[in-house]
């Protein structure tokens, strides 16, 4: 019996290690692609500039209409741009290097960064960050672009201006965050559909700024829910394990993988 626990033990971890080795094949392929198509756009935008700047002295009406589509064209460039940026981010979320760190600090460096952006579109950052927080593990480049990533996202249901909070606190052995705007809310269908890649409500967007976040999230070994009613506002929870102090003695970092 001990034997075949043991086979079968060994053949999971075989699988996984074949998972992790296809999905770093991909993500590696995804973000070459990407670098690709960048190259030839950067050029293509370069030059839709000079040539709207060639025609600018000109004042003749076809001068007029040629401008006004040289500007769309880049305009779409610059969509395609935000893709991509997008795209590599969500492509680069796969090993992850986690490390014994204070939730609250992390959050207010965030914050400090954000509120010129917050305070420019009329939006007050509320912090109510419970002290005496435990530990946890983060990757914190990948956990400031999830944060980015969220907070935008209330900014853009908050076109008025309005307040976005942000609260930590702890819940038996794990640390939660939640994040909560008083915008537009969202719809049943549009809150069903949010974690889908490219799935988006909005002209500009690219459909993976929330899919990114739930990855970040999931690379953390954490979860995320979300409430939201139209004309309500959004409270996005986010819950991810405390360090125990085994953990946080030892110091050590460890590496996760989200397939």
């Amino acid at each position: 019996m001990t034997g075949d626990l043991t086979s079968e033990t060994d053949t999971l971890a075989s699988d996984h290690r074949r998972l992790q080795s296809h999905y770093a094949e991909i993500a590696s392929l995804a973000g070459g692609l990407a670098h690709e198509i960048r190259n030839p756009l950067s050029t293509i935008s370069l030059n839709l500039e000079l040539l709207s700047e060639d025609l600018s002295e000109g004042d003749s009406p076809k001068t007029h209409r040629i401008l006004q589509k040289l500007a769309v064209v880049r305009q779409q460039c610059q969509h395609l741009d935000r893709i991509l940026n997008d795209f590599l981010q969500f492509a680069r979320v796969g090993t992850v290097t986690l490390c014994p760190a204070d939730l609250n600090r992390t959050v207010r460096l965030f914050i400090e960064f954000f509120s010129p952006s917050a305070a420019g579109r009329g939006i007050d950052i509320s912090p109510h960050l419970a002290g005496n927080l435990p530990s946890v593990r983060l990757d914190s480049q990948l956990w400031r672009q999830m944060l980015i990533n969220l907070c935008r996202n209330a900014m853009q249901a908050m076109p008025a201006g309005g307040v976005l909070e942000l609260q930590t606190y702890k819940r038996g052995d794990a640390v939660v965050l939640e994040i909560i705007d008083n915008g537009q809310g969202m719809t049943a269908e549009t809150k069903s559909r949010m974690f889908e890649t490219f799935f988006s409500t909005t002209p500009d967007g690219s459909g993976l700024g929330l899919p990114t976040v739930r990855k970040i999230v999931e690379a953390h070994a954490g979860t995320i829910s979300c409430e939201s009613e139209v004309g309500r506002g959004t409270r996005f929870t986010i819950t991810i394990p405390a360090v125990s102090a085994s953990e946080r003695d030892a110091a050590i970092p460890q590496n996760s993988t989200v397939l």
